[in-house]
């Protein structure tokens, strides 16, 4: 896998399409805020469709596109509950084990949504085919974008202008590789 050619082609769909990236992800963040996380979890889906289609089409990204996943609320929804659910029990008994699943669980899943927004997977088959992904044999390949991805996340997270700028580009980051190993 070339991910030196995944982040040249994130970033060159970031730079020409910057405006229309910026206005999505406001939209996306100000449904999270308001829905108080609720609805974070589809609007992330419906933004990872819009991107998606920039990335295969070459289609601009608009503003209502974030509300295009709706029907994936209720699996997004149960999974992202189970899931802090036993993330808040690993961090109360030991900060550890809630660190160590958080960073299971980020990895196993890592295609999740782009791979229940393309092929239209159940929450299960979606599991089990980012699992597959994930463990193939360029296992080094998936660290490696896992980390990067975690990396600009994080750091995108810790400031609302990095967050516009770093999350569509490492959301295309992320599709531009599953495109390739799907």
């Amino acid at each position: 896998m070339n991910i030196k050619y995944h982040i040249e082609t994130a970033w060159k769909h970031c730079i020409n399409n910057i405006v229309s990236l910026i206005i999505l992800t406001l939209v996306v963040a100000a449904v999270s805020i308001i829905s108080i996380g609720i609805l974070a979890p589809v609007a992330l889906a419906g933004y990872t469709d819009s991107l998606f289609q920039l990335l295969k089409h070459n289609r601009e990204p608009k503003a209502q596109d974030v509300f295009s996943q709706l029907g994936l609320f209720l699996p997004l929804f149960i999974f992202g509950l189970i899931v802090f659910i036993i993330t808040i029990i690993g961090f109360t008994l030991f900060v550890i084990p809630g660190i160590l699943f958080t960073v299971i669980i980020g990895y196993t899943c890592l295609y999740i949504i782009p791979i229940m927004v393309d092929k239209k997977y159940g929450l299960l088959d979606a599991i089990r085919a980012s699992i597959t992904m994930v463990t193939r044999p360029h296992l080094s390949d998936h660290i490696i974008v896992f980390i990067i991805f975690a990396a600009l996340t994080t750091v995108g997270g810790s400031s609302f202008i990095g967050f516009l700028f770093l999350q569509p580009f490492a959301t295309l980051l992320l599709l531009s590789v599953y495109e390739e190993i799907k």
